[in-house]
């Protein structure tokens, strides 16, 4: 555990009307007045997102101060544009449509996938580590395949959607699964492997370009990283921050075993589709399967969740960050993650706009 990989993380946001909640298209105002205070927010699929995006690195301290910039600068932005900033999965109301940004690369994924696309206004969150080459981040994506519900059910917010409790923590997990090319990573060879399965779902269609590869983990095409894409974009920056080191803490374990030769998790298809599904379900606030094995059928989530801890406990003592992550999880356990408030809000009236109001305090939470 010598090396200390550095990391960084994009958070994608919701904008939506300061009165009425619903989603609005304002991207680019608002992309244009968080330049001027110097922070570049990129524009997504529907116009109605931004993304921030850290630069690189070195601590958890040094993450949890940027990402408290980005969400303040961000939040000031959309309110100066109109509009107001929410770090939600889906939005809470009952939108009318999902306007498409207006550029090339988006009206022809717009034409290529028609509703999916009209239909997504889906707001995630990436995690970024660094890793040695490329074989290596295909070696981590194989190995972190088990690992993905529980970090889904960990950062699980969006149980509330066109004005109801859909039932689910991450409803947003079950409407991103509508994309040919989402999900979980099949299990590569290596990345010439990796590589000749993009190009053989460009060839039929079903992604047009490299950024369109939307799998749970994947190789940066940008960055010398190993990219995890599964969770919702998570309520606040503490939840952020602890899924972050939980996920740097996984890959350097996973690096470690690796290393040591440690056979790779042997989980068939439809075992991870079930542990998939009941993370989305349940998050972290009912049961949850054992990534490792040592339980059959489920556990509640909690304690599963310690026992990741466990796992990785000697990379998070490596990188300083094992208190940090212990003081989260009681948090955590105490005010419940993003999933969780929505739906204590919704219980006390039934009624969206205070789902909006406990969201929009979560997302500037010591912003």
């Amino acid at each position: 555990m010598s090396s200390h990989p550095t990391f960084g993380v994009e958070e994608e946001f919701l904008l939506v009307d300061p009165d009425s909640g619903e989603p609005v298209p304002f991207n680019t105002r608002v992309a244009e007045r968080a330049k001027a205070d110097g922070v570049d927010l990129q524009l997504e699929l529907t116009s109605c997102q931004v993304e921030t995006a850290t630069e690189v690195c070195g601590t958890v301290a040094d993450l949890r101060s940027q990402l408290h910039r980005l969400r303040r600068v961000a939040g000031e932005a959309a309110e100066a544009a109109g509009s107001r900033l929410l770090a939600v999965g889906l939005p809470p109301t009952l939108p009318q449509h999902f306007p498409i940004t207006d550029s090339e690369r988006y009206r022809r994924i717009a034409d290529r996938f028609g509703m999916v696309a009209h239909e997504q206004g889906i707001c995630g969150c990436h995690v970024h580590v660094a890793v040695p080459d490329r074989d290596a981040a295909i070696r981590v994506s194989n190995r972190l395949r088990p690992w993905l519900p529980l970090l889904l059910a960990l950062t699980a917010n969006s149980a509330i959607y066109r004005n109801a409790d859909s039932g689910y923590a991450s409803w947003r997990r079950v409407l991103w699964s509508r994309w040919p090319s989402a999900g979980p990573p099949p299990h590569f060879d290596s990345a010439g492997d990796y590589d000749d399965s993009v190009q053989r779902m460009k060839d039929v269609g079903v992604m047009l370009d490299d950024g369109m590869v939307y799998w749970d983990v994947r190789p940066s095409e940008k960055f010398p990283t190993v990219e995890v894409r599964v969770a919702d974009v998570p309520a606040t920056v503490g939840e952020t921050v602890l899924h972050a080191a939980l996920t740097r803490a996984a890959v350097m374990t996973v690096l470690e075993e690796d290393k040591h030769q440690v056979p790779v998790p042997d989980i068939r298809a439809h075992e991870l589709a079930a542990a998939y599904w009941n993370s989305a379900r349940y998050g972290i606030d009912g049961p949850a399967v054992d990534p490792f094995g040592n339980v059959p059928g489920t556990a509640p989530a909690i304690d599963v969740l310690r026992a990741l801890v466990d796992r990785v406990s000697p990379a998070l003592r490596a990188v300083g960050d094992l208190d940090v992550v212990t003081d989260e999880l009681t948090r955590i356990y105490e005010q419940g993650n993003g999933a969780m408030r929505q739906r204590a809000a919704w219980a006390r009236r039934g009624e969206v706009s205070d789902v909006i109001e406990s969201s929009a305090a979560a997302t500037g939470e010591g912003c």
